[in-house]
C-alpha cells in the first residue's frame, strides 16, 4: 500500500491539472455563494426588522430564521453539486486507485444499514440513515469496506412536531478477521471514568443498560481510553491481546476522534465519530493548500490502512 508521502506527491504532481481546473471552478462558486448568501441575509434582516417593528408573533420570527437557514442550505448544496461530483471523480477516486488499484469507489452509495445494526456498537437502531463515498475491495487479501455514514433518531414532542438527532456521523469501516467468534466483544470510548473518576465511572459502566457483561482489561492506558463489554470474558481476552490493545490505542491516537470497535463473527467493525461528511469539498478552502490536501489523503490512508495498522492478515492470538 502506498504511503502518505507517495500519495502527497501523486496529489500535487499527477493530479495537478485537475486541481488547477477545480480551483478556478471553486473561486467562481465562492463568489456566487457569497453573493446569494449576502442577498438572502439582507432579505432576512429586512423582514425581521419589519416583524419586530410591528410587534408581530415571535413564532413568525423563528419561522423566518429556520426558513432562511433551510433555503440557504438548499441553495448551497444546489450550487456546489457539479463541483462536488467533479472533485470526487477527479481527486478522490484517483487517490483511492493510487492506494490500491483493486479497490472500487461508488460516490453515491454507503455501507448497508444492516452492517451498522450487526456491529452492535449502538444499543438502538436508527430511524434514518444516509451516507456516501463507498469503498470496497481487498488489501493484502483481506476484505475491507467503508463509507461516510450518518445514522439518526426520530423524536416527536407533545405537539406532534418531528425532530431528528444524530446517533453517529463519520467513517464506518468493516474488515475481515481470520477467526470466527462465538460471541461478541464491543470496545467503546470510556467517557464514564474520564468524567466521574474510577469508582463512580466503573459503577456506571457495570450498570450500562443494554450492554453485555463489563470486561476489565489488564492495561491501564487502554482502560482509560476504552470500556469493553462482551458475551464471553475468556474470548474477549483472547481477542484483545496486549499487542492488539496497543494497536487499537495507536489507531485511536491517529484518528483523534471517538472510536467505537466491535468484534462479531469474523469481522471487526470500526466507527470513527468525525461528526461531518469527510470527502465533501468546501468552496471556501483551496484544494491546493497543504492542510486541506492532507485531510483527504490522511483520512483515506487511515481508513484503508486499518488492515496494515492492525495486521489483520496475521493471527494475533492463540487458537481457542
Amino acid at each position: 500500500m502506498k504511503g502518505i508521502s507517495e500519495l502527497t506527491d501523486f496529489y500535487y504532481q499527477t493530479l495537478h491539472p485537475s486541481l488547477q481546473e477545480l480551483e478556478k471552478e471553486r473561486k467562481k462558486l465562492k463568489n456566487k455563494v457569497l453573493k446569494y448568501g449576502g442577498l438572502l441575509t439582507l432579505i432576512t434582516l429586512i423582514v425581521s426588522f419589519y416583524i419586530v417593528s410591528n410587534n408581530l408573533s415571535l413564532d413568525l420570527l423563528l419561522f423566518l430564521g429556520f426558513g432562511s437557514f433551510a433555503v440557504g442550505t438548499g441553495l448551497y448544496k444546489w450550487f456546489i453539486k457539479d463541483y462536488t461530483s467533479d472533485f470526487k471523480y477527479k481527486v478522490i477516486e484517483p487517490l483511492i486507485k493510487e492506494i490500491d488499484s483493486s479497490l472500487t469507489y461508488t460516490p453515491k452509495m454507503h455501507i448497508p444499514e444492516r452492517y451498522f445494526k450487526t456491529s452492535q456498537l449502538f444499543t438502538s437502531s436508527p430511524d434514518r440513515v444516509s451516507g456516501n463515498d463507498y469503498v470496497r475491495g481487498k488489501i493484502d487479501g483481506i476484505q475491507i469496506e467503508f463509507s461516510d455514514f450518518h445514522a439518526e433518531k426520530k423524536h416527536k414532542d407533545s405537539k406532534g412536531n418531528t425532530s431528528w438527532s444524530t446517533m453517529f456521523q463519520g467513517l464506518f469501516i468493516i474488515s475481515e478477521f481470520n477467526k470466527n467468534f462465538k460471541g461478541t466483544t464491543v470496545v467503546l470510548p470510556d467517557t464514564a471514568e474520564s468524567t466521574f473518576g474510577d469508582y463512580i465511572g466503573s459503577w456506571l459502566q457495570s450498570n450500562n443498560m443494554g450492554r453485555n457483561e463489563l470486561i476489565k482489561m489488564d492495561n491501564n492506558e487502554f482502560e482509560r481510553e476504552f470500556v469493553v463489554y462482551g458475551t464471553d470474558q475468556i474470548e474477549a481476552r483472547y481477542i484483545l491481546t496486549p499487542l492488539l490493545m496497543q494497536k487499537l490505542l495507536n489507531y485511536k491516537k491517529r484518528t483523534k476522534e471517538n472510536t467505537y470497535i466491535s468484534f462479531h463473527r469474523n469481522r471487526i467493525y470500526l466507527a470513527i465519530d468525525y461528526r461531518k461528511d469527510l470527502f465533501e469539498p468546501s468552496v471556501f478552502h483551496s484544494l491546493l493548500k497543504y492542510k486541506i490536501a492532507m485531510e483527504y489523503i490522511g483520512t483515506l490512508h487511515l481508513a484503508i490502512g486499518i488492515v496494515e495498522e492492525l495486521k489483520l492478515n496475521q493471527k494475533l492470538w492463540s487458537k481457542l
